[in-house]
């Protein structure tokens, strides 16, 4: 394959190399991700793929679009290195979990602020795209909705609409099995994802 995005190419291409050497039922039994033999059945944000094993190939089992290619990664690494971890119920930001204060700078850019700035600013749209995708309403912010990301991850985004004095503000907050689960960078990628998602709902 000749690579073009070098940004995107690249990694996927070192991940799906990485994929082709999976032990399929290990990666099975340490995510909980079902595998028929064949294939891998990874559902994220309420969407499901079947992802063939060593031969990668994806297909969507909603009949929608392929995801692109930084979903992509991340579905591979979720098998290559994700594991399943219990929630105990609480809820943590990106600061409070391990790496979080180095990647801070960083996540706010891409998440936090991104998400102030597409939701906070179209509130009615960022609702009516969160119930559309079966999100759960939570009671904080001037909108704030919950998710299941993967598994038994889940996250939420909460928005605070700007007005003349104040601009847009929002906070994303991940179950604590997040700590666990995925490392720094992964959980940026799934803040991305998440917004990214949503908003291409909002249209």
């Amino acid at each position: 394959m000749q690579i073009e995005n070098h940004k995107e190419e690249v990694p996927f291409a070192h991940y799906e190399e990485r994929f082709r050497a999976l032990d399929p039922a290990e990666a099975a039994a340490r995510t909980g991700v079902k595998w028929d033999g064949k294939e891998f059945y990874v559902n994220l944000i309420g969407r499901e793929f079947a992802i063939s094993h060593p031969e990668y190939a994806i297909r969507p089992l909603d009949g929608g679009n392929i995801p692109p290619l930084p979903t992509q990664t991340f579905l591979l690494r979720i098998l290559l290195e994700g594991k399943s971890v219990a929630w105990t119920g609480e809820w943590k930001t990106f600061r409070e979990m391990p790496w979080g204060e180095m990647y801070i700078k960083p996540y706010t850019g891409r998440c936090l602020t991104r998400a102030a700035f597409t939701f906070g600013t179209r509130v009615t749209a960022f609702k009516a795209a969160c119930e559309k995708m079966g999100a759960e309403s939570v009671k904080h912010g001037d909108a704030g909705y919950e998710f299941v990301v993967t598994g038994n991850y889940r996250m939420r985004i909460l928005v605070w609409e700007g007005d003349d004095e104040f601009p847009p503000n929002a906070q994303i907050l991940y179950s604590d099995n997040f700590a666990q689960g995925f490392a720094a960078e992964d959980r940026v990628v799934a803040g991305d994802i998440l917004i990214s998602t949503i908003r291409f709902n909002m249209k």
